[in-house]
């Protein structure tokens, strides 16, 4: 009797048990149902914007040679004081010592080196405006410098913010614009914007100048610098459903 009693609750047990499952994987199938009716259609748009480079980037030094390694160490130094003294009164932003070396100088012939003397390099790098860079260099010549290692271009960070920032609306006009086309040559009628994921403004580095001068080729002339244009790009994905 008792066992018969204790096999009709379970029954009953498991029985509400399933029902209530069911009932659970109803409720729960209807949102299932509804997620995967979302349809949509990623795009990728891309905005390009250009603008001038208004700022040089300089990299100049002092290389000297000569017998002892303490008499090019002193001259060194004392003509780069003179040139780093000089580029202080024209007020470069970002001025700093970028190399130091003292090495041997050695000639080889037939399998055997003979010690020349020393040579000594001291390089230092600053930023100015374009416009200002070619009578400075000429300038840095005469001050001491005697080699002129790099110069790159590029634009202010006010100028490549407000750059990036007209990319990315670029970017995300693109990107509507090609829904826009697909859509209508489907005959379907965007919904909503499911997700924005933005890629990036991104700025390439300073253009380079191909620069290396002696200050014996440079003594007599003019230095025309003229800077050119720096390019940001843009993207941004959408993710519409319809």
């Amino acid at each position: 009797m008792v066992k018969n009693q204790f096999n009709s609750m379970a029954q009953k047990f498991w029985l509400g048990l399933g029902i209530s499952s069911y009932l659970s994987l109803m409720a729960i199938a209807p949102a299932i149902a509804q997620e995967k009716m979302i349809k949509t259609l990623t795009v990728t748009g891309q905005g390009i914007e250009r603008i001038p480079t208004t700022l040089t980037q300089v990299q100049l030094g002092v290389e000297i040679q000569g017998k002892t390694a303490a008499e090019v160490q002193q001259e060194v130094a004392n003509r780069t004081a003179a040139v780093v003294n000089f580029l202080r009164s024209r007020n470069v932003e970002r001025l700093e010592t970028t190399g130091l070396q003292l090495q041997p100088n050695y000639q080889y012939n037939n399998n055997q080196r003979t010690l020349l003397g020393y040579i000594g390099i001291n390089t230092v790098s600053f930023r100015l405006p374009t416009e200002q860079v070619g009578a400075l260099l000429d300038e840095a010549v005469k001050k001491g410098a005697t080699r002129i290692d790099g110069v790159s271009f590029t634009a202010t960070e006010t100028a490549i913010s407000a750059a990036q920032k007209e990319a990315l609306r670029q970017a995300t006009q693109d990107a509507q614009q090609q829904a826009e086309a697909v859509f209508n040559a489907l005959n379907l009628k965007a919904q909503d914007i499911i997700s924005i994921q933005v890629n990036g403004a991104n700025t390439p580095p300073p253009q380079p100048l191909q620069a290396s001068f002696k200050a014996a080729s440079m003594a007599d002339v003019s230095t025309p610098v003229i800077g050119g244009e720096q390019t940001v790009t843009a993207s941004v994905t959408l993710q519409i459903s319809y």
